[in-house]
């Protein structure tokens, strides 16, 4: 199964791509997905800690663009959104 994280606001530093694709073998759920974006910090920014904490503190969106929680089940091909926090005053 294959999962088109598309990145917003500082997620975007992820990647030079407005995207990063993950692939399940299995169903899987928000916090699965979560855990394998942590795994890929860890790899590609050496645990960088400002980058776990943004994804640890981040909202998911659905393809319907709405909001979604870590129970949410995951079980065909789609794109998920990651919503870092916004800053400001």
């Amino acid at each position: 199964m294959n999962i088109k994280l598309e990145l917003f606001g500082s997620s975007r530093d992820f990647s030079n791509k407005d995207f990063i694709e993950f692939n399940f073998k299995e169903k899987c759920t928000i916090k699965d997905l979560r855990n394998e974006i942590l795994k890929f910090i860890d790899k590609k920014f050496n645990g960088n800690k400002s980058y776990k904490n943004l994804v640890s503190v981040s909202a998911f969106c659905s393809e319907k663009n709405e909001i979604i929680n870590n129970d949410y089940k995951i079980n065909k091909d789609q794109k998920i959104g990651i919503i870092p926090p916004i800053g400001g005053g």
